[in-house]
């Protein structure tokens, strides 16, 4: 009974909604300025975007830095631990068995401190990606939203994630994005 008391007030506040609302949303059509009601669609490409404008250039090459510091980092553990495996090996069999067995337990601590070392820093790299990259989306996303209201777009939709299967040329806008945030990325830093 209950349920069928919601699904009743449900259907009563959508077809409320869409007669008093469907009647509003024309209204509001008819108001709205002829750039936005002429169905053009635009279609941009963030990944080509990222991957060849100025600041998703300095976004990699700063990630690059990281990366190479963390390697670092990371390949002289690795190091610690090869020298005590080597050590393991040579001098194991004139080591007592508690001496062996203390080695190689401080050899497994280390194999385990090693891999919380890659995870730690696998997720820092990846923490610091994402926050290069929304920042670049964030600006992209403004200069995407203006220019299309510029060119009486419709709706812009992201190539891959909007499964474009086909555009023409003239729909595709991601050169004119490229080129005002480069520009606008240029004007940032003088």
């Amino acid at each position: 009974m209950m349920r069928r008391t919601a699904v009743w007030w449900t259907a009563t506040g959508l077809a409320l909604g869409m007669g008093v609302g469907g009647a509003g949303w024309a209204q509001a059509q008819a108001q709205a300025p002829a750039a936005t009601s002429n169905g053009r669609v635009a279609i941009v490409d963030i990944q080509r975007i990222l991957a060849r404008s100025v600041a998703g250039a300095a976004a990699r090459e700063q990630l690059e830095k990281d990366k190479a510091a963390m390697q670092r980092q990371l390949d002289g553990q690795k190091t610690e631990l090869e020298k005590m495996r080597d050590e393991l090996e040579k001098k194991g069999q004139l080591l007592s068995a508690d001496a062996r067995r203390e080695k190689q337990d401080a050899m497994e601590r280390k194999v385990r401190d090693v891999r919380r070392l890659v995870d730690d820093l696998q997720a820092q790299l990846q923490k610091k990606e994402d926050a290069l990259l929304q920042k670049v989306l964030q600006d992209v996303a403004g200069l995407i939203q203006r220019l299309g209201k510029d060119r009486g777009f419709a709706v812009v939709l992201e190539r891959q994630r909007a499964g474009v299967l086909y555009n023409s040329n003239d729909s595709d806008i991601t050169d004119e994005v490229l080129k005002a945030y480069d520009d606008q990325t240029k004007k940032a830093t003088k």
